[in-house]
């Protein structure tokens, strides 16, 4: 059975989620859409709550979200204790997300980060295990 990913954005977002949801897919995980569902105004803080339910309660194991900057969205995500949202913008940034942060929630910014950039985010992201080690004490005081 696919790994279930929840991905949500904002209307700021909402183009760049239609083609990652595309891109888990392709990779074998089955997409959770957490929304939204078109490029009307809605407010990001909604799919961070969302997102935190889709993990706590269990469908899903680890998330995307984006909104225009990637800013806002992993800031109201964090306000979860069990959340570990990290805001990336390239290969390293993912890789060190989940390498030394053990991060469960990919955050970009659609205004901010072109496709392809983005791609290789959550390639990169979903591909990295967890170090564990000398970095799993400062994770564990995160929640």
């Amino acid at each position: 059975m696919a790994e279930k990913i929840a991905i949500a954005s904002d209307h700021g977002g909402f183009d760049l989620k239609t083609q990652l949801k595309q891109e888990l897919e392709r990779l074998g995980f089955e997409a959770l859409d957490l929304g939204t569902d078109g490029p009307a105004s809605v407010d990001y803080p909604d799919f961070a709550v969302k997102m935190a339910l889709a993990l706590k309660s269990g469908p899903a194991t680890r998330g995307i979200l984006i909104c225009g900057s990637g800013i806002g969205i992993s800031i109201a995500a964090n306000r979860h204790p069990h959340i570990r949202a990290a805001l990336c913008h390239d290969h390293l940034t993912a890789y060190l997300a989940r390498w030394h942060n053990n991060a469960n929630v990919l955050c970009l910014g659609g205004r901010t980060t072109g496709v392809d950039v983005a791609r290789d985010c959550l390639q990169v992201f979903l591909g990295t295990e967890f170090e564990g080690g000398r970095h799993q004490n400062r994770v564990a005081k995160l929640g």
